[in-house]
């Protein structure tokens, strides 16, 4: 059990495990500020071409099933909103961070081979 524990602790500890958990945390917090502003700013807007302030209550009725396809396209407009914002975060991420070229470290080989072409090559000059 000590060992479990342990091990465990190991784990939590790890830096990925914290940045994940923050990740998870400031994603959920963003997801609330996506959900206001699509519900109280960009559907009161569209709402105002389609007559209706509030998307959510566009639904039809057919039989005794109801199809809220209001709600759905809040979900929607909420996903392309958190969609493109990650998109632009990555994109910003990746300019800041400047993958520098992986540096190819040559095997024994090659090492050997480059030693013997420039002891050939010393030796051909001292011969001329």
């Amino acid at each position: 059990m000590k060992e479990l524990l342990k091990e465990f602790k190991a784990f939590i500890s790890r830096g990925n495990v914290i940045d994940l958990a923050v990740g998870v945390i400031i994603g959920g917090a963003f997801t609330a500020i996506v959900t206001s502003l699509t519900t109280n700013l960009i559907n009161p807007f569209i709402g105002l071409f389609l007559g209706q302030i509030d998307l959510s209550n566009l639904m039809i009725k057919v039989g005794g099933a109801t199809f809220k396809y209001g709600a759905f396209i809040n979900s929607v407009i909420n996903f392309l909103i958190i969609a493109f914002v990650v998109f632009v975060i990555i994109k910003i991420i990746n300019r800041v961070i400047k993958k520098e070229p992986a540096k190819v470290v040559p095997d024994k080989k090659e090492l050997l081979l480059e030693e013997i072409r420039d002891l050939l090559k010393n030796e051909n000059r001292e011969i001329k």
